[in-house]
């Protein structure tokens, strides 16, 4: 067998942190997963993570046995210390014996060995993008460092450990930071297939920060990708409302409208626009559309409702818990309001429009119908609902009103 130690014994160590915990000298590497027991690797989580000072036996102790009442603390955790150096061993890993160094009742990561830690590069390619002394260039290079060096959280194994969550909220933040700081200089110089690359990534670490949405969406329609930033605000629109159960802020809806002005802003043929206008298929049922769109159809029916002699009436569905006091849980609301969804389009008619208004109420325009028969409708959509869908706790209610008509004269 290769003696991987004896050819690597003149290397650093690498530690990676970042998405996971690994070590490795050369070739030879072990991580998290190869540790059968979880408080092996969490001892020299905390011993890299806090390198640069000495650690008491109690703290070391308070650390991986918070809550146990256990027998012979002390001796418990210098096995932990053998224990490691043996697996460490046994996969070949060099400065295996030497790695943890204790003295005078304290351990402590030898620092005498030569390692380079991942969080701790991190922070010196984000202190170097953030001098302003800095060409801007230099500061997009570090910026760019930093991002790729971030490969995920701080030790996403060990995540819900009392001392991870601080540590791994510091390294989101700075990390985003980054994002947003390279994102600006990028955009004086339209550099935008760029952003929206880094907004991908971003969103990988986090599908719910906002601004990176927001970017993400500018950098398509600065390219010239306005179809597409507009299908990636419904997607975002409908994540938002069905995880969190709120809507998009004022300035992501503010670059909705801002992108739907100019989505056309060039000459096309007419045969062109009215293949784009047509819907996919032969489609059934109501007609759905993003809320921004529903406030100017409904405009536009008000302006015509009078003069027309038209009755169209607005009904709002509302999803409720039966005990105001006991708030519907984010994962059945996000199920009855897909039920709903599915429910409204097949009971209505072709000429209705609906859109979703909040996190748990739908709003339908229905024209050329009576009052009566709009309740009536709204009672064959609950019925049904109640028929297909029938979670605990939860109704649906609706309430219908004449849609206000704009007198035009």
């Amino acid at each position: 067998m290769k003696n991987l130690e004896a050819d690597t014994k003149d290397m650093p160590i690498l530690v990676k942190m970042f998405g996971g915990f690994r070590i490795s000298v050369g070739e030879a590497a072990i991580q998290d997963s190869a540790m059968r027991t979880h408080q092996l690797w969490h001892l020299i989580e905390y011993l890299i993570t806090f390198r640069h000072k000495t650690i008491s036996q109690d703290e070391l102790i308070e650390v991986l046995w918070p809550n146990d009442d256990i027998d012979n603390p002390a001796n418990a955790l210098k096995n932990l210390v053998y224990r490691i150096r043996s697996t460490f061993s046994a996969h070949n890993m060099p400065y295996a014996k030497e790695m943890i160094v204790y003295s005078r009742g304290s351990y402590q990561w030898n620092n005498d060995l030569s390692c380079t830690v991942d969080i701790e590069t991190f922070e010196e390619f984000y202190k170097k993008a953030s001098d302003p002394t800095k060409s801007d260039e230099l500061r997009i290079e570090n910026y760019m460092s930093a991002i790729n060096l971030y490969g995920g959280d701080f030790l996403p194994g060990s995540c819900y450990e009392s001392w991870v969550i601080p540590i791994s909220s510091y390294y989101r933040s700075m990390y985003f930071k980054c994002v947003y700081a390279v994102m600006e200089l990028l955009s004086a110089r339209e550099r935008y297939q760029e952003i929206e690359m880094i907004c991908k990534k971003a969103l990988i670490i986090d599908q719910f920060e906002e601004n990176a949405h927001i970017y993400l969406m500018l950098s398509m329609v600065r390219q010239g990708k306005q179809t597409q930033a507009l299908a990636h605000y419904s997607f975002v629109t409908d994540l938002f409302f069905r995880e969190l159960g709120v809507n998009p802020s004022s300035a992501m809806r503010a670059l909705y409208r801002d992108i739907v002005k100019t989505v056309h802003n060039v000459e096309i043929d007419i045969n062109t626009i009215q293949e784009e206008l047509r819907e996919a298929g032969d489609k059934d049922g109501a007609f759905y559309c993003e809320y921004e769109v529903f406030k100017n159809l409904y405009r536009l029916e008000a302006r015509t409702a009078a003069r027309a002699g038209q009755s169209i009436f607005i009904s709002l569905l509302t999803v409720e818990s039966e005990n105001p006091d006991e708030p519907i849980e984010l994962k059945n609301q996000s199920k009855v309001m897909d039920s709903l969804y599915e429910i409204i389009q097949t009971c209505l008619r072709k000429g209705d429009v609906f859109s979703r208004f909040s996190a748990t109420q739908y709003v339908l325009m229905l024209p050329t119908l009576t009052y009566e028969n709009c309740e009536m409708v709204m009672g064959r959509i609950i019925k049904k609902h109640k028929q297909s869908y029938r979670p605990r706790g939860v109704v649906v209610s609706s309430r219908v009103q004449p849609l206000d008509p704009i007198d035009m004269l």
